[in-house]
């Protein structure tokens, strides 16, 4: 075994002593946002709250968990979340799979569409006239469809499945596998890692989301749980009617930003470390090619 010089014993202390650096500054806000969101409203506009709840306050969570309301949109948020993240896997995974292929006619075509929109959009205005013909309105499908295709992901696998070898196309159309039957049980198995990491980017976009449902939702009942946060913050800071319990949250409006925050983040939090090995594999192996 060859001894480490001394030299890069140097390295390895100077790299362990900035990586635990960057650790501790992206660390910091999320511990701080989790010990104001349990931190009461003098401690917190006094500026003594850190790393450590100070005046220990549950009066926020317990008004906002006492709502039936905050289920409901919860409950819509997994429901839209699902239906949209699996709309947007199929369609991008066709359309990536599509413009992996060389020798497609008119693929510079396809591909230049899709940059198109990158920079181009039809408009506010125009969108919800269209959500509003089609007949879409207070439903999931005005969440899901306007958003199925994210050009960036769509870039992402493409090059991944263009990194693929063909020879493996070529074996199993000699079997006599259909191009469907290619994609399912040849290509996607062998993306797992891209398949997880667009997964991932689908669904905290989708989570995280609430112009859409604020856009295209008439009905508090149907509106995701972001929303429903959204006029809690409004109800609480601006005194409206906005938001459940606002007359209760106005008492602890100092803390309430923070457990918006925290109910907002911690599914997303807890799903990440299961797709978490694919997803740097699954982001450099899909940016090898452009």
């Amino acid at each position: 075994m060859v001894k480490p010089s001394r030299s890069y014993r140097v390295f390895q202390g100077v790299n362990g002593v900035i990586l635990t650096l960057v650790v501790v500054v992206t660390l910091y806000p999320f511990l701080n946002i989790i010990a104001r969101s349990f931190s009461g409203e003098r401690q917190i506009r006094a500026g003594e709250v850190t790393l450590w709840p100070q005046g220990f306050n549950l009066t926020t969570y317990k008004i906002v968990f006492q709502d039936s309301m905050f289920w409901r949109n919860y409950g819509n948020t997994v429901l839209y979340t699902v239906v949209a993240t699996a709309v947007a896997m199929v369609l991008t995974t066709c359309y990536a799979y599509v413009l992996s292929k060389k020798h497609l006619r008119g693929r510079s075509t396809l591909v230049g569409i899709a940059v198109f929109t990158m920079f181009f959009t039809g408009g506010l205005i125009p969108n919800y006239v269209l959500i509003t013909s089609l007949g879409i309105k207070n439903s999931v499908w005005a969440i899901a469809l306007p958003n199925a295709i994210s050009v960036f992901n769509l870039l992402v696998m493409k090059a991944f499945f263009e990194s693929l070898p063909s020879e493996l196309e070529e074996a199993a159309q000699i079997d006599g596998l259909s191009t469907y039957g290619i994609l399912l049980k040849i290509v996607l198995p062998l993306s797992k890692a891209v398949v997880a990491t667009m997964v991932l980017f689908y669904s905290v976009s989708f989570w995280n989301s609430w112009f859409s449902a604020f856009l295209y939702m008439d009905r508090t009942d149907l509106m995701p749980v972001t929303v429903y946060l959204r006029n809690l913050i409004q109800g609480a800071t601006g005194g409206s009617n906005a938001g459940a319990g606002t007359e209760q949250l106005s008492q602890v409006g100092a803390n309430i930003q923070a457990v918006t925050i925290v109910l907002t983040a911690l599914p997303i939090l807890c799903v990440y470390p299961f797709v978490q090995r694919y997803f740097v594999s699954g982001v450099m192996l899909g940016a090898v090619k452009g």
